[in-house]
């Protein structure tokens, strides 16, 4: 090799398979006990930040965490890493707050039954250091400020009130009549001391003025807005435009946008009831904005394709700009086609330029500017297919799992049976194909290593087909159980840190 040739630089490959690691989990239930149906997780959300995680459950709550990990030293986590600061805490959340965000309701005209389930929860830009966010059931979205409020109290007054209340009595000192919150009164004649009660003799020396002073801070919950009486069939979707101030909701036929600001009107802007009912043959089924341009959205419908419209095109958009759909393989088509077709969740990437979409069998990853089908899927529980049959006997077929991508975009990550999610890596290259238990130990259900030494865990799974397991059972032979299944998931935005759900409990893992 003469002196002045250089030597290339050799390609970098596809990221290594993450190793997972339990981080925390909030609601764990203890053995034998029963799960409550109002305590079981519903919808799960990460703010943009990170710093925050939502969730909502079936009986109408919503409930705030926090992240802690992060305030410790008062510097970014970015910046300590930068200086070579040695980081060894994962992240770590905490409660925050809760409150009732929805409450059963009843429709007179219909006779129908409306539940509190909160169906979707979306984070809308924060201000002045409160906290915004959308939350829907399956009729009615509402629009939450969540702010720290001082509380209030009268102090320095002339007279103790707790030690003078008439009869030369006592009061005990546990509970002062004049110490109230927001400067409120006991009763409404503001007779604080008593009607018996009399000046010491001589008067008093001096007068005092009495002061408000803050002593305490609460977290209150206020609903702002309420977008109501615009939807005939359940709301399966809420997305904030980047704008700042518009967000869509979507039901089975129709797209509906809203001003976070004018909750008695919206601009129907996708319809596709047909006139006569008997000719339906699709529903919209997830609908999404575009992360970076106000004017683009997505969304799916129950024949496995995806539309984008562009809001500049007309004011109702019953043409798309593209549709994504990918074509049946000659002689496959079942009883079953269909159903396992239908998109239950789509995600934009967090650069606009990818979808992911969930069906029941798969992940697919589309690229916005390839229409022709999806550049990369994943088989998230294929042995399931010789058991359709019975999973349209007890209608698990029809469940709706959720999918996520992280924020660099090199990986994607859905939900199964038994409490199973499964973590695919999508760079190119990539064989990444993680089963994952929701469980404090997540790795628990992986495939048993041969007896071939040299091979370790993770080499197997890059070996074994994209997503392809051991058929029906785990790696100790124990049947899957679709009863337990785990639908809602997010991905932390910034970090490989992903929050998941099931039943009433809420995990939380790192790599």
């Amino acid at each position: 090799m003469n002196g002045g040739d250089e030597v290339a630089a050799a390609p970098a490959g596809p990221p290594q398979s993450l190793d997972w690691k339990f981080s925390q989990v909030f609601g764990e239930r203890t053995a034998g006990e029963e799960v409550q149906e109002v305590d079981i997780i519903s919808a799960i959300e990460f703010d943009k930040t990170g710093d925050h995680l939502a969730t909502g459950d079936r009986g109408g709550r919503v409930v705030l965490f926090e992240r802690t990990d992060t305030k410790d030293h008062g510097v970014p986590r970015r910046d300590l890493e930068r200086m070579e600061y040695p980081i060894g805490r994962h992240p770590e959340f905490r409660y925050k707050t809760e409150f009732q965000s929805h409450e059963p309701e009843f429709d007179y005209l219909k006779s129908l039954e409306i539940e509190e389930k909160i169906n979707k929860i979306r984070w809308c830009q924060t201000a002045n250091g409160a906290l915004f966010l959308l939350s829907t059931n399956d009729k009615t979205i509402k629009f939450w400020k969540v702010q720290e409020k001082k509380v209030k109290k009268i102090s320095d007054m002339n007279l103790d009130p707790s030690k003078a209340v008439g009869n030369g009595s006592i009061a005990s000192s546990s509970t002062p009549k004049l110490c109230l919150a927001n400067g409120g009164s006991p009763d409404r004649s503001y007779n604080y001391l008593g009607n018996d009660f009399s000046f010491p003799p001589g008067g008093l020396p001096s007068l005092r003025l009495p002061v408000v002073t803050s002593q305490e801070t609460n977290l209150v919950a206020r609903c702002r807005r309420v977008y109501a009486h615009a939807h005939d069939y359940h709301i399966n979707s809420v997305s904030n435009n980047s704008d700042g101030e518009t967000f869509i909701s979507a039901d089975d036929l129709r797209i509906n946008l809203w001003n976070l600001e004018i909750s008695n009107q919206s601009f129907n802007i996708v319809d596709v009831k047909p006139a006569n009912m008997e000719d339906l043959t699709e529903v919209i089924t997830s609908a999404e904005f575009h992360p970076t341009h106000c004017n683009t959205l997505a969304y799916s419908s129950s024949k496995g394709s995806i539309r984008v419209i562009d809001l500049r095109q007309s004011a109702l958009c019953d043409s798309h700009a593209k549709l994504f759909e990918e074509p049946e393989a000659p002689g496959s088509r079942s009883f079953f086609t269909e159903i396992i077709a239908s998109i239950s969740d789509i995600k934009f990437a967090r650069d606009g330029r990818y979808i992911l979409s969930r069906d029941y069998m798969t992940l697919k990853l589309w690229d916005i500017n390839m229409d022709s089908g999806p550049v990369a899927t994943f088989q998230v529980h294929e042995y399931l297919r010789p058991k359709l049959c019975d999973l349209y006997e007890n209608d698990s077929i029809f469940d709706k799992f959720e999918c996520c991508l992280s924020g660099d975009g090199l990986r994607v990550a859905t939900g199964s049976y038994s409490n199973l999610f499964r973590v695919f890596g999508c760079a190119p290259g990539s064989t990444e194909a993680t089963t994952l238990e929701a469980s404090k130990n997540p790795m628990r259900r992986q495939v048993q290593t041969p007896s071939r030494p040299s091979r370790s865990l993770s080499s197997i799974t890059r070996v074994v087909r994209r997503g392809a397991e051991n058929p029906g059972v785990d790696a100790n032979g124990n049947a899957f159980d679709f009863t337990t299944k785990l639908l809602h998931l997010a991905w932390h935005p910034t970090e490989n840190s992903i929050a998941c759900a099931a039943a009433n409990s809420l995990y939380m893992y790192y790599a």
